[in-house]
């Protein structure tokens, strides 16, 4: 009998995001070592993770990477309405504000899917959204403004992508290091993974659901 309140609900988290010197956006996640991935709080609620996720900062922005295995078919992606198929999302809040249920504008959700970019659609791709119900909302930035890649080996893919300091509201490492942090990685194969909680707790609307991370030199 599964809970009917995950655990992860049950407490605040909150890691170290550490620092790293500008890596290089290839898709090749060879130079990310097990120090920049993010915890895997999955296991209190017995939940098995399909993929890593990586991420980092400098002052140039936030790094974020992801490697999924076990993916058979063709990718299933559109920029339009990015939240139906395969993609990796980031939820930023540059102040941290955990005691709020409406976003601000030092919020902000980013993207990455691993098709749907490129003129044959088959490159990967990344952007912005607007959170839903957000008291303000951050300013959106230029399409093609996130760089990233993707590499597919198989039944392995990985994803890369630097979010730049011009774009994220309010980032300041050095007054404001707390910064509130989500990740949801979705898969049409191989299901859901995500940080804290699901869909139900509406993470995508409530930043008191994230977690903190502090900018660690």
């Amino acid at each position: 009998m599964s809970n009917l309140v995950p655990n992860r609900l049950l407490f605040r988290f909150e890691f170290a995001l550490r620092y790293r010197s500008s890596p290089v956006i290839d898709g090749n996640l060879s130079d990310w070592s097990d120090e920049f991935l993010l915890p895997d709080l999955g296991r209190l609620d017995n939940s098995k993770s399909f993929g890593k996720v990586w991420m980092a900062w400098n002052e140039t922005g936030l790094f974020i990477a992801c490697r999924v295995e076990g993916r058979k078919a063709p990718f299933k992606c559109d920029p339009r309405r990015f939240w139906e198929g395969d993609n990796l999302r980031l939820c930023t809040d540059m102040r941290d504000t955990r005691d709020i249920r409406r976003a601000s504008r030092y919020c902000q959700q980013f993207y990455v899917l691993p098709a749907g970019g490129g003129r044959d659609g088959r490159g990967a791709c990344a952007g912005a959204a607007r959170i839903h119900r957000a008291s303000e909302n951050a300013p959106l930035p230029p399409d093609g403004f996130i760089p990233v890649a993707g590499r597919r080996d198989g039944d392995t893919y990985t994803l890369e992508a630097r979010v730049p300091a011009d774009i994220l509201s309010g980032f300041d490492p050095d007054e404001h290091p707390r910064i509130g942090l989500y990740t949801m990685l979705e898969d049409v194969e191989l299901g859901q993974q995500y940080l804290t909680v699901g869909d139900e707790f509406n993470w995508h609307i409530d930043p008191s659901t994230w977690a903190t991370a502090v900018l660690t030199r």
